[in-house]
């Protein structure tokens, strides 16, 4: 599967991690956990329970029921890579518009884009066949309700498309055929806003559980893959500094929700021999698991048990500075597990909102040595469709 280990390259890999600690999960459409808006980047991947914006469909669909606007658009860039190479990208399009009377329903629709770029494809005697464009592409439809003045859930459904199917040597790249998923998010949203002092703050606790579906079947179902099932959960507490002065602070906690792949370097005899029928056993069976049974064998079937289980959370700590809801600053960390990955890098941004528009810019500062994830640019513009409403009603 060419592009596969394209794709794979977003995961950092430390060299002086010994070869059997370093065991990062393994998934199909790894792109689906890639954050898309630059809000969010810029607080270190925090947004499951930050205040609602157009892009809550990726952190936490049920927000979109506590937002402050009828309807809002909005589409996020970012280039990917750039140190590696220069045409992989991220597009994003997100929106929502909240519906019936009373101010406590919205549905919302977003789509994403991710393009590897060109890939030249050789036959096994190292002559270019030809070049491809691997992408992959998702498009999703969510509603959301409070249940409460302070609760609310939504749901969201996904179409995945994965073009990442060409076999090399088994196929050309006319031959080669995408492989198409399924998936589901469920989430909730706590909102309060408890008094401290004299001052009325905002406490916001968020959860989502993202990607619940089917697998990804590359090369005819001969590579099956799960989908990047993820549990999010995180909290954030908004209070004044002083008039038109806010400060939020918040962290995510994210846990991938699918089983550890075998490996071999896990099935040796007592005398240091490589076991090959045990794990072709073991491999075929992960191949044959569902994705339901997996999201629950996630949380017990680390080799190292218990201990290796909690390095494979990540956390994100972020903060956000408001100056009246029109000049923003955002700051926070991402953190992995050497041995998962090791992603660990800051986000900085800062975004503008003036009327009908916002504008929003991040950068990543990776502190792991050969990040390919260092100095990461995002870009997001949204557009609030009451603001523009309102600016036609002024003209007439």
């Amino acid at each position: 599967m060419v592009a596969l280990a394209v794709a794979s390259t977003a995961v950092a890999v430390a060299d002086d991690i010994k070869t059997e600690d370093f065991n990062p999960i393994s998934t199909g459409v790894a792109s689906l956990g890639i954050t898309p808006d630059a809000r969010g980047a810029s607080m270190g991947d925090m947004g499951v329970a930050s205040d609602p914006d157009v892009n809550s469909q990726y952190w936490n669909p049920s927000k979109y029921a506590f937002a402050y606007s009828t309807a809002g658009i909005g589409l996020s860039y970012t280039p990917w890579l750039r140190k590696i190479v220069n045409d992989i990208f991220l597009a994003n399009l997100a929106g929502y518009y909240k519906i019936g009377s009373g101010d406590n329903q919205a549905v919302s629709l977003s789509m994403r884009y991710f393009s590897l770029g060109e890939i030249s494809t050789s036959d096994p005697g190292g002559a270019v066949m030809a070049s491809i464009n691997p992408f992959e592409l998702a498009v999703d439809v969510g509603y959301s309700r409070k249940l409460s003045e302070k609760f609310s859930m939504g749901v969201a459904l996904r179409y995945i498309y994965s073009d990442l199917a060409y076999g090399g040597d088994s196929q050309s790249p006319e031959q080669s055929k995408g492989a198409s998923a399924f998936g589901a998010d469920i989430s909730g949203y706590f909102c309060t806003y408890p008094v401290i002092g004299r001052n009325e703050c905002q406490w916001t606790v968020g959860f989502n559980i993202s990607n619940i579906g089917s697998k990804v079947n590359y090369n005819s179902g001969n590579d099956p893959a799960f989908l990047p099932t993820n549990l999010r959960l995180g909290t954030a507490f908004t209070f004044p500094l002083a008039d038109y002065h806010n400060l939020t602070l918040g962290v995510d906690f994210n846990k991938l929700l699918v089983p550890a792949k075998p490996r071999q370097q896990d099935y040796l005899t007592p005398e240091g021999a490589y076991d090959y029928e045990a794990y072709s056993d073991a491999l075929q069976k992960w191949k044959d698991m569902s994705p339901i049974t997996g999201i629950f064998k996630s949380f017990t079937d680390a080799p190292g048990g218990f201990k290796e289980e909690i390095k494979e959370i990540n956390y994100s700590i972020g903060a956000e500075y408001a100056y009246n809801q029109q000049f923003f600053l955002r700051g926070g960390y991402f953190h992995e597990s050497r041995s998962k990955g090791n992603r660990q890098y800051f986000g900085f941004g800062a975004g503008f909102s003036l009327n009908v528009i916002r504008l929003d810019a991040s950068y990543m500062i990776a502190t792991a040595q050969q990040s390919p994830l260092d100095q990461t640019l995002r870009f997001t513009v949204t557009f609030d469709l009451d603001g523009i409403k309102n600016l036609f009603n002024r003209r007439r």
